[in-house]
This record gives C-alpha cells, sequence and structure tokens, in this order.
C-alpha cells in the first residue's frame, strides 16, 4: 500500500553551460549516467535522472545549459530547457561560484519572468571546494539579486558538500504523489542514447577550439554479442572537411585516443565489454539542418 505522506515530483536543473548540472545528476543517482566535461555545452537535451529514498521519488530533469542561440541547436537546447520551467515543481537554479555573472543567467532571468505560474526556486550555488571565502560571498550577492527572495544553497556537485540540505528542500517543497518509476530505475534514457553522449564527451575532453561544439554523434549500429559483450559503430560528424583530420590526428592516434576514453565509461556503465569502432564524416552546416537534427534526435517537442 503506497504510503500517504510519500511525496514525488519534477525537479529541473536550470543553469548556465557549465555550471554543474550533470555532475550533480551523476551524484545524486551513484551512477555515471550524463555525460560531462570541463567543456561548455556537453548537455543537448533534457534527460531524467530517478531518486527513490523511503520518502520520496524526485524525478530531476537535467537540461543543457542556457545560453545565446546562433544556430538551430542552440535553439533547440534553449527550448529543451526553458520548457521545464512550467513542466517542474520545483526549480534548481545553478551557478558556478568561480565565475561572475554573464549575460546567460540574464538571459534565464529574463524568461523566469515572462511564466505566468513560476515553480518554487532553489538558487544553488555550485563549486564551494574551488571558490574562495571572499569569492563565493561577492558571487553569492551578485547571483541573489536576480531572485532575492528565494532559498540558497551552497554545495558541491563533485564532492557533495551540502547536498543532503539540498535534499531536504526539495522534499519540503514536492506535493505528496505516487512513485511514478520502479524503484531500480534511474533514468529515461537507454544504453545506446546514454553511449551517444559518452562517445561525445570523450571527444569534447580531448578536442580543442571550436571542433567539439561544431561535432554530433551518429550511432550506426549498437549490438548485444552477448550478456557479456557488445558492438557499438559510430560516426562524429563534423561541420568542415579541414576539422577531419584534426579529429582523426597523425596516424590515427586522436581517433583512437577518443574511443578508448568512451569505450572505458560505456564498460562502467554497462557493466559488460564494448567493441567501439569510430568513423569521421563532414556534413557541412549540419547545425542549421532541421533534417539532419531530426535524425540525430534534436527533435523539437510539438507545442500543446
Amino acid at each position: 500500500m503506497e504510503d500517504q505522506n510519500f511525496k514525488s515530483g519534477f525537479v529541473a536543473l536550470l543553469g548556465r553551460p557549465n555550471a554543474g548540472k550533470s555532475t550533480l545528476l551523476n551524484y545524486l543517482v551513484h551512477q555515471k549516467i550524463a555525460a560531462v566535461s570541463p567543456r561548455p555545452q556537453t548537455t543537448r537535451r533534457r534527460q531524467l535522472g530517478i531518486l527513490t529514498t523511503a520518502e520520496m521519488q524526485v524525478i530531476f530533469m537535467d537540461t543543457p545549459g542556457v545560453h545565446r542561440a546562433v544556430h538551430k541547436l542552440g535553439e533547440f537546447m534553449n527550448e529543451e530547457a526553458l520548457e521545464t520551467l512550467e513542466d517542474a515543481d520545483v526549480l534548481l537554479w545553478m551557478f558556478d561560484l568561480t565565475e561572475p555573472m554573464n549575460e546567460d543567467d540574464q538571459i534565464l532571468a529574463d524568461h523566469m519572468q515572462k511564466v505566468r505560474k513560476l515553480p518554487s526556486v532553489i538558487l544553488v550555488m555550485n563549486k564551494i571546494d574551488l571558490a574562495t571565502p571572499v569569492q563565493a560571498a561577492q558571487r553569492q550577492a551578485e547571483y541573489q539579486r536576480l531572485m532575492p527572495d528565494a532559498r540558497v544553497e551552497l554545495i558541491s556537485s563533485k564532492r557533495g558538500d551540502g547536498i543532503p540540505a539540498l535534499l531536504k528542500d526539495v522534499e519540503n517543497l514536492l506535493p505528496k504523489g505516487p512513485r511514478y518509476y520502479d524503484e531500480e530505475q534511474i533514468t529515461d534514457l537507454y544504453e545506446r542514447e546514454i553511449a551517444i553522449d559518452l562517445i561525445r564527451a570523450a571527444a569534447l575532453i580531448h578536442l580543442r577550439d571550436e571542433v567539439p561544439h561544431e561535432m554530433a554523434v551518429r550511432l550506426d549500429a549498437y549490438e548485444d554479442r552477448s550478456e557479456k559483450a557488445a558492438y557499438i559503430s559510430a560516426t562524429l560528424l563534423v561541420n568542415r572537411e579541414t576539422q577531419k583530420g584534426i579529429v582523426i590526428g597523425k596516424g590515427g592516434e586522436m581517433l583512437k585516443t577518443i574511443g578508448s576514453e568512451a569505450r572505458k565509461q560505456i564498460e562502467e556503465l554497462t557493466g559488460r565489454k564494448v567493441f567501439l569502432e569510430l568513423h569521421v564524416k563532414e556534413s557541412k552546416n549540419w547545425r542549421d539542418n532541421p533534417e539532419l537534427l531530426g535524425k540525430l534526435g534534436y527533435v523539437t517537442r510539438p507545442k500543446e
């Protein structure tokens, strides 16, 4: 019988690129389900992370960082994030205490002001382990001016500092409700979808300049060879022909490095041996090609 005091609901993780949203999600569900890298815009689509305890079930919605879009992919990413403003029961607006406020923070603030019924908001000041006390106090004061009445929590999404207090805040704000997912389920994505993100994150870690942000991953094959092994074939799509050589590297070394990193991450996720084959192909201006974006899974949801 369902506990009448059990709470459940949707909690959106919002903020500009590289605020630590995906790192927090991975910490909360105790597994790497969201790709992370030191580079902005690692997350390109919404992903659910499900935390179930004896008292509540929280469906966290990890979202792309809100930024000034310059192509259709960027527009899609912003829409993925901003739709959660009205879908969520609670908003966790995340900030990086080591970085000053910029226009991306203001873009999100402006959108929040337009929402007719804004959910409860908690301002989550992240990276307290990296910020100096003076820096943290200064940044906190800056960010609080965007929403003076909101509750504030200081955390480290990497180390876990402050997260128990944050979860208690979330529990207090959630409505009573049922378990939407089985207790064992921690995400809504399939292994093959997470594999795509992990391959791209590996490229983000090892490539420089504009190449990672002008690259997409197309999954060509995902075959279960046995309970203990899988074969994956994927193509890295780049925006310009000159980028192919950078991604492949001298003697194919860069592509091997990306593949090795990605394979390790996928094996940790799946718990089995992975045979990963990567290719590189030019797909000019793919970020502004609606048909190709749709095939890559960047599909705008129809308005209700």
